[in-house]
């Protein structure tokens, strides 16, 4: 593997990582304050990245979209605390399954009544087409390279929020205490709403930067949804910085190993099978990863303050 490709391959990891790392952390602090099991939460991935289209289309302006999907992504989360959600957090995980599955097909077919089941882009803003020259041999597209810096800056906003404001010492709290907290006075209710609706909103948003990269269709958020889930029990349920580090190991580990397990089978097989059974096999490591941390660090690399 050459060294272009193999910084191509780290950036295109890094920009995966960015990605499930906004999703991956509404949903577990979705899960570590609340302990619901919210299926749903993918399939906002995919109502973001619709938005994105529709907005795209009315105003003509992809920055403008961007502000009105999250707007709406927001309102969305919030509208599906209130009037679903909220009436299970007593109920059984299997209700709250089979409820928040109903809510991805209701979804899914909404999206091919309103969209159609084609397969839908959208072009990136003009001023971040093209591509810039890192190495004398390395071009890379400008926006992903914005992707990466959004995902960065999100983060860092987010990291920042949970760790030094007063919501976010309540959402610390009510990830490892939440009976305590809930003794205290503070209104429990509100502060789930306010997760719901912040974790609906990053959804939305790695749906949207996500949306002139990837292909926009019904059952998109499916797949992203259960690796979100395995980089949030890597990294430690309720933890903003584990589901960081882990996303970024997932997304590098997934990106590289497609690559070189491909590589190395062109050894033993010819090109076509190898191009068929490493994509596998490197989608098996990230599932071998996590079997490992459960073995040797149940609660992640990175847990809660308070969960031991």
């Amino acid at each position: 593997m050459s060294t272009t490709l193999f910084l191509i391959l780290c950036l295109n990891g890094l920009q995966y990582g960015m990605l499930l790392f906004l999703i991956a952390a509404g949903l577990t602090l979705v899960f570590g304050v609340m302990g619901f099991i919210n299926l749903a939460h993918g399939v906002q991935y995919m109502v973001g990245a619709y938005l994105a289209v529709f907005y795209v289309g009315l105003t003509g302006s992809f920055v403008v979209a961007v502000f009105l999907s999250l707007g709406s992504a927001l309102v969305i989360g919030l509208l599906l605390e209130y009037f679903i959600f909220r009436h299970l957090y007593t109920r059984s995980h299997l209700d709250q399954v089979l409820a928040t599955f109903g809510i991805i097909i209701f979804l899914n077919e909404l999206a091919k009544v309103l969209f159609g089941p084609t397969t839908l882009t959208i072009a990136p803003p003009e001023f971040l087409s093209g591509s810039i020259q890192l190495t004398e041999q390395l071009r890379y597209p400008v926006y992903r390279v914005a992707t990466i810096l959004a995902g960065l800056l999100v983060a860092g906003g987010l990291f920042a929020t949970v760790s030094y404001t007063r919501i976010g010492m309540l959402i610390r709290a009510g990830a490892t205490t939440p009976q305590m907290v809930s003794a205290l006075g503070v209104n429990i209710q509100q502060l789930f709403m306010i997760v719901f609706g912040v974790g609906a909103m990053l959804a939305g948003f790695a749906g949207v930067i996500a949306a002139p990269i990837f292909g926009i269709e019904p059952g998109m958020g499916d797949n992203i949804l259960i690796i979100a889930f395995v980089v949030i029990i890597i990294g430690g349920i309720g933890s903003i910085g584990g589901a960081f580090v882990a996303a970024l190991l997932v997304g590098l580990i997934d990106t590289l190993g497609r690559s070189l397990a491909t590589s190395l089978l062109t050894a033993v097989f010819s090109p076509s099978i190898a191009n068929q059974i490493g994509p596998a096999i490197a989608s098996m490591l990230i599932y071998i990863l996590m079997a490992a941390i459960l073995i040797f660090r149940p609660k992640g690399l990175l847990p809660a303050k308070g969960v031991a």
